[in-house]
């Protein structure tokens, strides 16, 4: 029954603040207040263009602070219209981020930036090593965050698709520095585990500028327990048997797709313990120019360890072996529990140098670098069974260390004094995956051994671009613009001593032209109406590429030759803005023509072993509808309603390598997503908010064969209902309490995710 009454203030909130336009109309006139600009991207003064005709969402400092229980940068996000992060638990290093036409498991369809700094790991495209690099930017740096839609603007790479999302941190203007505590507790309950989860993260900077040279430092360290990420499971055999030592303690249940399993127990339960450095710099060249220098470095060491529900005959605990089970056998494997607990050791570094144009004039430019590099990054995990093996013994070691990426930004605009702006660009980047796997004698603190395996490769872009907006009237604005972009992928090597693989991949090239069209018309100050078309190319990672897949007993590179995805991609939008609000309408259409996806199909037409592998599939379809709307001072002064709706149909409509998958729903994207968030100044120092998330259930296969939901490996709707209350104790010094998932919902993605979580935070300023 909660569930329905949250879902219905949910609704009812999102309802209220779409219906205000309705009712603020009839007291304001056509020439009512402006329209804010379609896009902000990065600091103003300082980007090539802010006439881009994208569709954006934005979220300040204050707002973060009031509304949002964030620990961590990527918190931030999580009530913007049709933004998912898929974080699992607090201080999660695999958080993709999923939009209105793409899923979290497509994260080199989407740019993260942090102050110019590419966070988006081009590597790949999943929702684990792939993962953006959220935490070189600290929480309490940030200024804003700018989400763009869709692939519109010539400035940015194929990888657009999905969304941009800038954060933008800001600098001192005078002396400023601040100390933040935070503490959270969850409750968690799943199968067999009942458990409670405590993390803590202190935070802490200091910042000043001195005539010309600002500088900010800032550090803070995160120590967190998450629920666990997975289960061990055994598929229940059909057929009774006496064989097996008795055990006990397993939960029945079905898997995604309908089968019978037994949950032997809860593995991947990490502590995870974090460090961020950040220092940055910043010097005003003689008033025509600004340079900017940052430098962030990450630290993530986590353990995670496993939890047996099984017992035996006497009592005593049973991780591996010949099983009896309600009378049914089993084997369980050592890797049902070990391949579930791991040491990961990462040390990750950033850095950033911006020089751009300050003043008036008619040009402007801007150019940018950015160097991401893996120092180190080892995950060790045992090949034995538990609980002998957790202490150590033989294993493996991946390291990924000299992994990394670089980019290069050159932009430039130019302001006629009459009716035109013309930006315009170069970009460069180089994406280098290095991935090695060790036989080690202990997995823990032993040396590298016998190389196992490895993947190398790297892709490198290069890129033009310009566009043009022209005022044909006052009330009319064309934009047009083209990216030209030359791709080469190169180095590409795939061995394993066992099964035995030794293959050098060719380099591959691909140069493509995508063109961009916007027509904007604004009728009255309070009124826009905007048409855009936008192609983009989106090339395959190194991963997609270079992946190593087992048929039988042998292990093959399957395709080392795939195609760029090719996105064709529209959008209409309607905005009227009120006094106090503002509302926002949007039809939007995406088709994606040899989209990149991992799906089952045979390693060559016609042969009977089917493997799973990333491959070129025909064509996917989305069209959907999205309404936002914003609107203060409703019912009582101080009193905030805000809200999206957004509904979406997302098809496979060609898919030659697996027919069964066409017509069904494409994968991870929700038919209806909603958010709704209340947010109420009570006095100037009390806020309290509140907050729902809905998403409707998605499917992890083409053919939509995953009918189970609430299950491991299963995807379930959600219903999330959040709290929050902050409290100015005095000008220095802040407290704040809130609930996330407070009606205590319990669903999968995949993995379980988090139950109710209850945040404290402290927070004392300058």
């Amino acid at each position: 029954m909660h569930r329905k009454l949250i879902v219905g203030a949910g609704l009812a909130a999102c309802a209220a603040t779409l219906a205000a336009p309705a009712r603020a109309a009839d007291a304001d006139s056509d020439a009512g207040p402006a329209l804010p600009p379609l896009v902000v991207v990065g600091r103003p003064a300082e980007t090539a263009s802010t006439q881009t005709p994208v569709v954006t969402a934005t979220i300040g400092r204050d707002d973060i602070a009031h509304s949002v229980n964030a620990v961590n940068t990527e918190d931030a996000l999580k009530y913007l219209p049709n933004v998912l992060i898929r974080k699992r638990h607090i201080g999660d290093t695999q958080a993709p981020i999923a939009t209105r036409t793409s899923g979290v498991g497509s994260s080199a369809r989407s740019l993260i930036y942090g102050d110019g700094v590419l966070l988006s790991a081009l590597i790949g495209n999943n929702n684990s090593t792939a993962s953006p690099r959220w935490g070189l930017v600290a929480p309490q740096e940030i200024e804003r965050i700018d989400v763009a839609y869709g692939p519109f603007a010539a400035a940015y790479p194929g990888n657009s698709i999905g969304a941009v999302v800038n954060i933008v941190t800001r600098m001192p203007t005078r002396l400023e520095a601040g100390v933040d505590v935070v503490g959270a507790w969850q409750g968690f309950h799943q199968y067999a585990t009942r458990d409670t989860y405590g993390s803590g993260q202190i935070s802490a900077y200091v910042g000043d500028r001195v005539g010309p040279v600002a500088l900010w430092l800032s550090g803070s360290h995160l120590d967190a327990r998450g629920q666990p990420l997975a289960f061990a499971t055994l598929a229940t055999p059909a057929n009774p048997s006496a064989a097996g030592a008795p055990a006990s303690g397993a939960v029945a249940d079905l898997n995604r797709t309908g089968g019978g399993i037994e949950v032997l127990g809860a593995t991947s339960l990490e502590r995870q313990r974090q460090d961020n450095a950040k220092l940055k710099v910043s010097l005003d060249l003689g008033g025509a120019a600004t340079a900017t220098y940052s430098l962030g470095f990450f630290s993530n060491v986590v353990d995670a360890t496993a939890q047996t529900y099984l017992t035996g005959a006497a009592g005593q605990p049973v991780w591996s072996g010949a099983v009896n089970i309600g009378g049914r056998a089993f084997t369980i494997p050592a890797s049902a529990f070990s391949g579930g607990v791991y040491h990961f050791d990462e040390k990750h570094l950033g850095q950033g140098l911006k020089l751009a144009s300050r003043g008036a004039g008619p040009f402007r430019w801007e150019a940018t670098a950015s160097l991401y590099l893996y120092l180190r990054d080892r995950q060790g995990i045992p090949n034995g069974a538990l609980p002998a093996a957790a202490t150590g013994g033989a294993g493996s070691l991946t390291d990924m260390a000299g992994t990394g990426w670089g980019t290069l930004d050159l932009k430039g605009v130019w302001r006629s004094a009459s009716s035109n702006e013309l930006s315009f660009g170069l970009h460069g980047d180089q994406v280098r995956l290095k991935s090695n796997r060790f036989n080690t004698g202990d997995w823990r603190t032993g040396p590298e051994g016998s190389l196992a395996s490895s993947a190398l490769g790297q892709t490198r872009t290069l890129a033009a671009w310009a566009q043009d907006a022209w005022d044909i009237t006052p009330a009319l604005k064309l934009t047009a613009g083209a990216r030209l972009e030359a791709w080469r992928a190169s180095g590409g090597l795939n061995f394993s001593a066992s099964p035995a693989l030794n293959v050098a991949q060719p380099a591959l090239t691909a140069t493509n032209v995508s063109p961009k069209l916007a027509l904007t018309w604004t009728p009255a100050a309070a009124w826009r109406l905007s048409a855009a078309y936008g192609e983009a190319y989106r090339y395959p990672t190194v991963q997609e590429l270079y992946q190593a897949v087992t048929v039988g007993t042998t292990l093959v590179s399957p395709d080392p030759s795939l195609r760029p995805e090719h996105a064709r991609s529209v959008d209409l939008t309607a905005e009227r803005a009120w006094t106090g609000g503002h509302l926002r309408l949007s039809a939007f259409g995406e088709w994606v023509g040899d989209a990149l996806v991992s799906q089952t199909a045979p390693i060559t037409p016609g042969a009977a072993t089917l493997v799973s592998f990333t491959q070129n599939i025909g064509q996917t379809r989305v069209l959907g509808i999205e309404a936002v709307a914003e609107q203060r001072d409703v019912l009582v002064k101080g009193l905030t309603l805000s809200g999206s709706i957004t509904y979406a149909d997302p098809v496979v409509t060609r898919d030659a390598a697996f027919p069964a998958a066409q017509g069904h729903q494409l994968i991870q994207v929700p038919r209806w997503r909603v958010t709704g968030l209340a947010s109420w100044q009570a006095t100037p120092r009390l806020t309290l908010t509140g907050a729902v998330r809905y998403s409707t259930r998605v499917y992890a296969t083409l053919n939509n064969a995953d009918i189970v939901t609430h299950t491991y490996q299963g995807f379930d709707s959600y219903l999330l209902a959040d709290l929050r209350m902050t409290y100015r104790l005095t000008d220095h010094l802040m407290a704040a309490v809130g609930i996330d998932n407070a009606g205590g919902d319990n669903y999968f993605l995949f993995h379980p995710f988090p139950q109710r979580t209850v945040v404290a935070e402290v927070k004392w300023t300058l």
